[in-house]
């Protein structure tokens, strides 16, 4: 066999397990099972007539030849995803993750639809970026929208992002709550308050991550991993019997009998970029582009006004634009 008749899915599975160096990881990523991916690097290793990784109980790391193969792996990864995408332009819609209804991924998609009307735009709802960038790279999903800076790198280095815009974050609370009567929330004021910020929902991690960075530091406390919810319906049902406080986004569902309040003090921002698979060519993806783009300078959307609140790396990777 010769190198040309190598499958690319082998050589994904090669470039997951080289980015993570780690099998479990690699294979959630990828999701497959572990011993699927370890039967693919075998395989692959068996075509190359090569040992690629080095193992032992405690780690797997990279041999010489997986070094020398990692490069031209994902080059061929790349050229790959290219021509199945520029075959499929005419022919497949856009699949594109929004998460809710609402918000900017939201709007984009709606002003998107309008300037590429040729153009089918099928609507995803997930619960969050970080679990959308695995969809993306197992090329089950082209878009999807979010905080970048909360993804694994690994992850990073198979996405392209363009910034949209800063979006200033709230609390939902209990319209009986004693901060419920302010406008503004200061952050001071939630010293000792429990918040609901996704934490046991692995597809939302960017989201719960920032919100640690946020709570750090100003003595409020992250409620406990709790079971991912589905639905907007369960949703509102399980807070409500929770009577959990909820940190949220400026445009949010309506949940009966509580009230969304802006954070001030400092204003908290929350970066949400515009992402897709990278080398991916589809008509769709244009489209979102120069609507992003429209957005993000009709509406200074990257701005970042004096006294608000964003972590550095999240403000290195919007300066990217």
């Amino acid at each position: 066999m010769t190198s040309s008749d190598i499958d690319p899915r082998l050589l994904r599975a090669f470039v997951a397990v080289a980015e993570e160096l780690h099998f479990t990881r690699a294979a959630a990523r990828l999701y497959l099972a572990q011993q699927a991916l370890s039967r693919d690097i075998r395989r692959l290793e068996r075509e190359l007539g090569a040992e690629l990784f080095v193992r032992s109980t405690r780690q797997v790391s990279l041999s010489p030849d997986g070094e020398r193969l990692l490069p031209h792996a994902r080059r061929v990864i790349a050229a790959h995803d290219e021509l199945r995408a520029a075959w499929a332009v005419q022919t497949r819609p856009l699949l594109v993750d929004v998460s809710v209804p609402i918000g900017t991924g939201h709007r984009l998609l709606g002003l998107a639809r309008d300037e590429a009307p040729g153009v089918e735009f099928v609507a995803r709802y997930l619960s969050g970026l970080t679990g959308a960038a695995a969809e993306i790279l197992a090329g089950r999903l082209d878009v999807s929208f979010g905080r970048v800076a909360g993804l694994d790198p690994a992850v990073r280095a198979g996405l392209s992002h363009q910034p949209v815009c800063f979006e200033r974050l709230t609390v939902l609370l209990r319209d009986d709550h004693p901060l419920a009567s302010l406008d503004r929330v200061p952050m001071g004021a939630l010293t000792g308050e429990r918040l609901y910020a996704a934490a046991g929902n692995p597809a939302t991690a960017e989201w719960t991550d920032l919100a640690k960075r946020l709570f750090a530091g100003r003595g409020i406390e992250l409620v406990a991993p709790f079971p991912e919810i589905v639905g907007e319906e369960e949703f509102v049902r399980v807070v409500r019997k929770q009577g959990w406080s909820v940190l949220a986004s400026t445009e949010f569902i309506e949940v009966p009998g509580m009230v969304v309040r802006p954070l001030v003090d400092p204003v908290p921002l929350s970066p949400v970029s515009l992402v897709w698979r990278k080398g991916l060519k589809h008509p769709g993806v244009d489209a979102l582009r120069r609507v992003a783009a429209g957005v993000t300078a009709a509406e200074r959307g990257l701005e970042v006004p004096a006294g608000s609140w964003l972590p550095e790396d999240d403000l290195a990777l919007m300066s990217q634009a």
